[in-house]
C-alpha cells in the first residue's frame, strides 16, 4: 500500500471480487493517497484499521454488507453508494477502478447525499434472509427437474398427471415407462430429498419468525401472506420507522413506473424495479393469488379485478403490478401500526355511507 505524507479523510473505495482500490483526499480534495485492499476482514483492517475516522464510501455490490460493517466498526463514518443512481460512474467513458473510487471520494467529500445513500440490513437480518433464499433455490431446483422428467416422458408418447410438487415422486413413480427408468429414478430421488429439505426450511422460518421476529404476524394476516412473504418483508425492510409515510414502499421496491415527461410527452413507463428482487418477487406471486380462482373477498381483490377489467392479459398484467404495490403499502401499514387487519373495511364503510 503505497502512503501519502498527510493523513486524508474522505475515501472512495471501488470493490472488485478479490481486491479494492481506494484513493484518499485530504480537506482541500487534494489526492494523499492511493492503494489496494484484499477484500477480506484481514486486508481491510490491514488497510483502514489504523486510521484516524474517515468517511469512506464504496458502491453496493456482494462486499458491501459485510465491509461498511466492518468499516463501521473501525470506527470510520461508512457510506454505502446506490450504484445505479450515479451516472458520472456508471456511464462514464473513462471506467476504471481507480477513477471509480476518486469519483466516489469526491462526492463524499463535496455532499454525501450525492451517493444517493442505502442503509444496509443486519447481519442477523442477513443471515435470516439466507434461509428464505435458499429455500427459493431449492423449489427453482426442483421445479427444474419435476419439468425435466415430463419433458422426457413426453418426448416418448407418455404424460405424467397434473399435481402438486410434493405429491410429484408419489403420483409419477409408478407411470415412468420401463425403458426411462434408467434415467429418470434418480431424479426422482433427488426430487423427493430436495421436497424432504424444503420442508425442513419450512420448519425453520416458522421457527425464525417466532422467536425473533414476532412482529412479521401483522402481515400474515392478509389472506395469501404466508409465513415466507411476511419474514422476507419484516426482514427486508428491517425498520418500518424507516419510511415516514407507507406509501413510500412501492417505489421503494420498484413497484411503481418509471417516468420519463418532458413537454406535452408522458408515455406510460414499465415499473422502475428497483430495490430487492426476491422480495418484489413474493409480493407479485401474493398479488396473483389475491386475483386468482382462491383469493378471498377483501377490498384488496375487488379493487385489483375492478382495475383488471376484461381478461385483456395486458391489463391483468398492469392489475398483478398494481395489487403487489397495494399489497406493500397495507403490509407496511400492519407491520408498524400493529392494526387488525379488516379485510372489507373500506367496502362496508362506503356501503354505510351510501
Amino acid at each position: 500500500m503505497k502512503k501519502g505524507s498527510t493523513e486524508g479523510k474522505f475515501v472512495g473505495l471501488d470493490i472488485s471480487d478479490k481486491q479494492g482500490t481506494f484513493v484518499v483526499l485530504d480537506e482541500d480534495g487534494r489526492i494523499v493517497e492511493e492503494g489496494k485492499a484484499t477484500m477480506t476482514l484481514a486486508g481491510l483492517t490491514q488497510a483502514f484499521g489504523e486510521r484516524d475516522s474517515c468517511r469512506i464510501a464504496l458502491e453496493t455490490g456482494t462486499h458491501s454488507p459485510w465491509a461498511s460493517r466492518a468499516l463501521a466498526d473501525m470506527g470510520h463514518e461508512a457510506i454505502v453508494a446506490n450504484a445505479r443512481q450515479i451516472p458520472l460512474i456508471f456511464r462514464s467513458n473513462r471506467k476504471n477502478d481507480r477513477l471509480d473510487a476518486l469519483s466516489l471520494a469526491k462526492l463524499a467529500r463535496l455532499d454525501p447525499d450525492l451517493l444517493h445513500p442505502i442503509s444496509h440490513r443486519s447481519a442477523q437480518a442477513q443471515q435470516d434472509l439466507a434461509v428464505l433464499r435458499s429455500r427459493a433455490a431449492l423449489v427453482g431446483s426442483r421445479a427444474s427437474l419435476i419439468n425435466h422428467v415430463r419433458g422426457v416422458v413426453k418426448s416418448m408418447g407418455g404424460r405424467l398427471p397434473s399435481c402438486s410438487a410434493e405429491a410429484f415422486v408419489r403420483k409419477a413413480a409408478s407411470q415412468i415407462p420401463d425403458g426411462l427408468r434408467p434415467a429418470l429414478t434418480p431424479v426422482l430421488e433427488t426430487i423427493a430429498e430436495l421436497s424432504k429439505r424444503i420442508a425442513g426450511y419450512d420448519r425453520e422460518i416458522e421457527r425464525i419468525a417466532s422467536e425473533r421476529h414476532p412482529d412479521a404476524a401483522g402481515p400474515r394476516q392478509v389472506n395469501g401472506v404466508g409465513p415466507i412473504t411476511s419474514l422476507a418483508f419484516v426482514l427486508t425492510l428491517e425498520d418500518s420507522r424507516r419510511f415516514r409515510r407507507s406509501r413510500d414502499v412501492g417505489p421503494y421496491l420498484g413497484l411503481t413506473p418509471r417516468r420519463d415527461q418532458s413537454g406535452n410527452s408522458d408515455p406510460q413507463l414499465h415499473i422502475t424495479k428497483a430495490g430487492d428482487d426476491f422480495l418484489r418477487k413474493l409480493l407479485t406471486e401474493c398479488a396473483h393469488y389475491i386475483l386468482g380462482p382462491f383469493g378471498t373477498d377483501c377490498d384488496l381483490r375487488r379493487w385489483g379485478l375492478k382495475l383488471a377489467g376484461t381478461n385483456n392479459k395486458r391489463t391483468r398484467k398492469r392489475a398483478i403490478t398494481a395489487v403487489a404495490r397495494k399489497l406493500a403499502v397495507l403490509l407496511h401499514r400492519l407491520w408498524s401500526t400493529g392494526e387488525v387487519y379488516e379485510p372489507l373495511r373500506v367496502s362496508l364503510a362506503t356501503e354505510k355511507a351510501a
